[in-house]
């Protein structure tokens, strides 16, 4: 009977729009929530079959979904563990309680943002229990070979702010200028040292005297100069390897570099400008760029004094633990007081096909379904993802004018539905009083 297709219809209206005002409620309440993704209630209608002799109202169903794809907006915080996605994308991260768990048997949440802080043991972890997962770097510097499909590789990020480090020093470059005249027939012959500060594997202050020793011819200009890599640390000091170097007095080039020789433990790559030594106590390999021949820089020959005008290096000495910051790659690493930084962990970000299908959990977070199809993890920025974004935070994507404007039309929908049953209710009493 269509009468009572039409109460059918009022019902269901009244029960999908009491499905939207629980979505529109859950919006409002969490507009001021960090990482909140919105919910939204579709209306789809519901058509019987026709009947060309009667109409039957069909009715109406509701479908819910999470917009996990939306992207809220990025506010400043000041703290360098507030971590967002500027863009498409997720955090992964485990719940504390699985920290120790197997790899294979960690459970994989996905959030957009997070307050990460260090708890008691050293994890970067938000009040609401999730911990953050990433590649560990190897010392060298790199990840290795990790699956982008599966989180088998991640770990949790764990920071061990009692740490002392140092960086020994790897790289040296010289920037300095040879008197020309001392290359001169007549001249003393007499040595130029300049001492070179480094850091070996302990944060220890290591010197190298390069002492620079201009060949005298018997007439004219040699233009060449023997050079002598002196380790201060030795008692008595020890020479780790020598150079002999020839400068061009011509034009093109004129006082630049014209050849090299390197001998006595001394190593010397045409294609670079750098020198390689091997510190006796330290062991570890130094490289000293030196310039490539015919080439404006590093050491010179000129007119002018003896002159040091840019030596440079890399390496820190031994420090306390400071912070650590992430950048828009995902690399996070550790800064120390000496301004070291040390690589720590990658922090990918996770993709899927489609965001929206990811079914939703307690704070903020999300996990893999089929619907939302099988997990990449990218570097950050590649494949379309989003840059990561430390000190910030991304705010709720609830827009309070819409959910409002909503929740008037919410309410008239409802309203209406109702009246709809009431004169549905009112038509069958009259029904009834036709019988009596």
């Amino acid at each position: 009977m269509t009468i009572s297709s039409s109460l059918n219809a009022g019902v269901m209206g009244l029960s999908v729009n009491a499905t939207k005002l629980a979505a529109i409620s859950d919006n409002v309440a969490n507009s001021g929530t960090v990482g909140y993704k919105r919910a939204t209630a579709d209306f789809f209608s519901m058509v019987l079959a026709d009947n060309p002799a009667a109409f039957a109202a069909g009715g109406v169903r509701v479908e819910t979904a999470r917009l996990a794809g939306e992207q809220g907006a990025l506010f400043s915080t000041g703290r360098s563990t507030d971590i967002a996605l500027a863009g498409k994308g997720f955090l992964p991260t485990t719940q504390d309680i699985n920290i120790f768990d197997q790899p294979g048997e960690r459970p994989l949440i996905l959030t957009a943002t997070g307050s990460f802080r260090s708890d008691e043991r050293g994890f970067l972890v938000t009040p609401g229990g999730a911990a953050l997962l990433g590649w560990p770097a190897n010392p060298d510097g790199s990840v290795g070979n990790v699956s982008r499909r599966s989180g088998i590789d991640l770990v949790p990020v764990n920071i061990n702010t009692t740490e002392l480090a140092a960086e020994p020093t790897t790289q040296v470059g010289l920037g300095i200028n040879l008197p020309a005249g001392a290359t001169g027939a007549g001249e003393s012959g007499d040595p130029y040292t300049l001492p070179i500060e480094a850091f070996d594997n302990l944060g220890r202050v290591q010197t190298i005297n390069a002492v620079f020793t201009p060949i005298v011819p018997a007439t004219g200009f040699s233009n060449q100069w023997q050079v002598d890599l002196v380790d201060q640390s030795q008692t008595p000091p020890a020479s780790v390897g020598q150079l002999n170097l020839s400068f061009n007095d011509t034009n093109p080039g004129g006082g630049t570099i014209n050849s090299v020789i390197a001998s006595g433990g001394a190593t010397y790559d045409i294609a670079t400008g750098q020198v390689g030594i091997t510190w006796l106590d330290a062991g570890n390999d130094l490289s000293i760029n030196i310039g490539i021949p015919g080439q404006a820089g590093s050491i010179s020959q000129f007119s002018e004094a003896f002159r040091p005008i840019n030596v440079i290096r890399n390496g820190a000495p031994a420090g306390d633990f400071a912070r650590v910051e992430i950048d828009e790659a995902g690399r996070l690493e550790a800064i120390y007081e000496t301004g070291f930084r040390r690589f720590l962990y990658q922090i990918p970000v996770a993709d899927v096909p489609n965001p929206d299908g990811l079914v939703a959990s307690d704070n903020q977070s999300f996990k893999i379904s089929q619907e939302s199809g099988d997990l990449f993890l990218q570097d950050a920025g590649d494949g379309g993802t989003g840059a990561i974004v430390g000190f910030a935070l991304a705010e709720s994507t609830t827009d309070l004018g819409t959910e409002l404007t909503d929740l008037i039309r919410t309410q008239r929908a409802y309203a209406s539905n109702a009246n709809v049953i009431r004169t549905v209710d009112e038509m069958l009493q009259e029904t009834t009083n036709i019988l009596r």
